[in-house]
């Protein structure tokens, strides 16, 4: 199948944060596009607001005529009746993968993968690469005749496909007019990032994760080395100097703290809203190795994400123009990193007052727990914390039941939702009271959602964190009204 010979497209759980942009995509390039998804959402408004027909019933008698293709993800059962019913009219079925593997087929690839950070990396290179002010609408086609094959040496803008909303966009999907680099956030979980041929790769961190898909930390990490493999024979290989040893390939570029990294962070800052370092470049032929530069985005782990972004499009610059002036073009990076906002729920500051303060973020292992945590003890440490914690997924709480325990405890206090089981069914003896029971901190609760509201007005903690992959979101403009 071709992308470009299909006309009607229909997505099977469209609302996603990954699905949502693939379907904008093919809006943009005028195509018909149907969906389904289990709840109306602000996305899902926005793509009906887009030409979008969308409905959230299983109903097979809402599925239009003519379907050429179905893009599915794997949060969506097979036993769907919508999905059995493509099966049994022989429809192709794709994964959102697949069709993300076909589309940056045709130009270079800037591919972002990790188990933690991949969003605000994404995010970032694609505040450096693209133009602020993104368009609706394109004037070529979006996908070049299949014959065309992969383009070279681009000179326009970006395709970007993002796992969250970036801030500097308000949206998880950039079209640059007249692009000729796709960005895209490359998932590990069920191996999807194997779609994916980059030109430039990027690996933040391969922490044990998703074990209901790999089984074990080794087949996750084989699993990334599958994809390092995926680079194109000229491109490159960015990665966190931690785990670069684990990781082979020709042409390894590292970025962290130690002093053999080729881009290497000295004398970093924290402040509440903000992180000042210097960067060495270490493999460059530059007038000064000692370059200051600024994010808005507290926490080790963001300057670390900030500078994987750095990394990975001056590199592809230089790719793309090997003659190129370094010293111009870190001048542009870093003033484009020193304009980057974020990525909504990540580090997401809500409330920023005296007497109050809520921050809002996605993590949901406890690695990114951890960091996060960090990040704000050293924003605020004079402040006491109050966190809110929605496990996500009964594999995951169970396969790292005492890490988010110990991730948990350096909270002053803590409250533990019930479990968000997203796609799984319930485990025997996995559940939140369990986790609760292995928090050696004595100040902590199991409370419901309705109970949370009430409970933060009579308490009226100093710092308020929420933190979860589930709908924990949705307290967000409840506490906001604080």
């Amino acid at each position: 199948m071709t992308l470009d010979k299909i006309n009607t497209i229909y997505f099977l759980g469209i609302g996603g944060i990954g699905m949502s942009a693939l379907a904008r995509f093919f809006l943009l390039q005028g195509k018909q596009v149907f969906g389904y998804d289990l709840t109306p959402t602000e996305i899902t408004s926005q793509l009906t607001a887009a030409g979008a027909q969308i409905h959230y019933e299983e109903a097979i008698n809402q599925i239009p005529e003519g379907v050429d293709v179905v893009i599915y993800t794997p949060a969506v059962p097979k036993e769907h009746k919508e999905y059995q019913y493509f099966v049994q009219q022989k429809t192709p079925i794709l994964k959102r993968s697949e069709v993300l593997g076909m589309i940056c087929s045709h130009y270079p690839t800037i591919a972002i993968a990790g188990t933690h950070g991949k969003t605000t990396t994404t995010a970032a290179v694609t505040q450096i690469l693209g133009d602020e002010m993104s368009t609706t609408s394109h004037s070529s086609p979006l996908i070049p005749d299949e014959a065309e094959g992969r383009k070279q040496k681009p000179e326009g803008g970006i395709l970007a496909f993002i796992g969250g909303i970036a801030k500097n966009f308000v949206t998880n999907f950039v079209c640059d007019n007249g692009f000729n680099t796709v960005v895209v956030e490359a998932d590990e979980f069920d191996r999807s990032f194997l779609t994916l041929h980059p030109q430039v790769a990027i690996i933040t961190s391969m922490d044990a994760d998703h074990l209901d898909i790999y089984g074990d930390h080794q087949h996750l990490k084989e699993s990334f080395q599958l994809f390092a493999n995926q680079i194109q024979p000229d491109g490159a290989l960015i990665i966190y100097d931690q785990i670069a040893h684990q990781i082979t390939h020709p042409h390894k570029i590292t970025y962290g703290f130690s002093p053999q990294s080729h881009y290497q962070i000295t004398n970093l800052q924290h402040f509440p809203t903000q992180t000042t370092f210097t960067l060495a470049l270490n493999h460059l032929p530059i007038a000064t190795n000692h370059l200051s530069l600024t994010t808005n985005l507290p926490g080790t782990h963001n300057t670390l994400n900030a500078v994987a972004a750095l990394a990975a499009t001056l590199e592809f610059s230089l790719w793309k123009n090997p003659k190129a002036d370094i010293a111009q073009l870190f001048e542009h990076i870093k003033e484009k990193i020193a304009g980057f906002s974020g990525v909504k729920r990540r580090f997401d500051i809500r409330i920023q007052r005296d007497d109050f303060v809520y921050i809002d973020d996605y993590a949901h292992h406890p690695e990114e727990i951890r960091a996060f945590l960090d990040a704000v003890k050293k924003s605020f440490p004079a402040k006491k914390l109050t966190g809110i914690f929605q496990p996500h997924l009964y594999s995951r709480t169970r396969d790292f039941a005492k890490e988010f325990a110990h991730a948990l405890d350096v909270l002053d206090e803590i409250i533990l939702l019930d479990i968000y089981p997203a796609r799984e069914q319930p485990i025997a003896g996995i559940t939140s009271h369990f986790l609760l029971s292995l928090i050696k901190n004595e100040n902590k609760k199991l409370l419901k959602k309705e109970e949370l509201l009430p409970y933060i007005q009579k308490n009226k903690p100093e710092v308020l964190l929420t933190m979860g992959a589930g709908d924990i979101d949705r307290c967000v403009e409840m506490f906001e009204s604080i």
